[in-house]
């Protein structure tokens, strides 16, 4: 069996941390390019609001473990019963 409820947790908040972290890193890069273009900041900050909601339902999709494998949970293969 694997550690207390709340080592496991922990480990997966740092897991979907580092599996979100690209898409942020990405997102925040594409805010300070077109900034960098001369950009008005105001028209650049708009593309900051979708890949912060993105980022985060997608932290809280690896937290939860609703991205994970759902094939393992099965009791028996499709087509037997």
């Amino acid at each position: 069996m694997a550690g207390p409820l709340g080592e496991e947790t922990q480990l997966n908040r740092t897991r979907a941390a580092l599996y979100i972290l690209p898409f942020v890193l990405l997102g925040v890069g594409n805010l300070l390019l077109l900034l960098g273009w001369g950009l008005r900041p105001l028209w650049a900050f708009l593309i900051l609001p979708p890949i912060i909601f993105v980022s985060i339902i997608g932290y809280i999709a690896f937290r939860t473990g609703l991205a994970g494998n759902r094939l393992d949970d099965e009791e028996s293969p499709v087509g037997e019963r």
